[in-house]
């Protein structure tokens, strides 16, 4: 067993100075997306929310379940994002698919939507998209290149 007695005021003679640093940098390695984990869970609930907050549960209940669900999945996803962004980093990819199937939602979910569905729906699919492309390109600059 190596001597780690704390007399030593330094890491660099540790004899696992080396794996440690290793392991520090792939910890850290693919996190430059973090800032957007936030906002991905906040459209995601925002999305899921959104009918009741502007009150078109009764007037369009199919786009009432369906932005429901699809919130459910935008939080799903960001939470993955958090947990395990090596993993899911490639599914930023379907997260402006998602976004531009908000986009296109309330002409094909829904029963004529009035303006305020469409554009709450058009909103929130730009933002994914955005966020989405966001997260791709730097999954992608983050990437270890071989």
């Amino acid at each position: 067993m190596a001597n780690v007695s704390p007399t030593r005021g330094d890491m660099t003679s540790h004899p696992d100075v080396s794996e440690m640093r290793d392991r520090y940098a792939r910890m850290l390695g693919g996190r430059d997306v973090t800032l957007l984990d936030g906002p991905v869970f906040l459209l995601g609930l925002y999305c899921a929310v959104s009918p009741w907050i502007l009150h078109y549960t009764t007037s369009q209940p199919a786009l009432v379940t369906h932005n429901l669900v699809v919130g459910i999945a935008i939080g799903l996803l960001a939470l993955g994002f958090t947990r395990a962004p090596e993993r899911m980093y490639g599914l930023s990819w379907a997260f402006c698919a998602i976004g531009v199937w908000m986009i296109i939602a309330p002409w094909v979910v829904g029963d004529s939507p009035d303006a305020g569905v469409v554009v709450n729906n058009i909103i929130i699919g730009a933002l994914a998209v955005i966020l989405g492309l966001m997260c791709a390109g730097t999954a992608a600059k983050s990437a270890p290149r071989s």
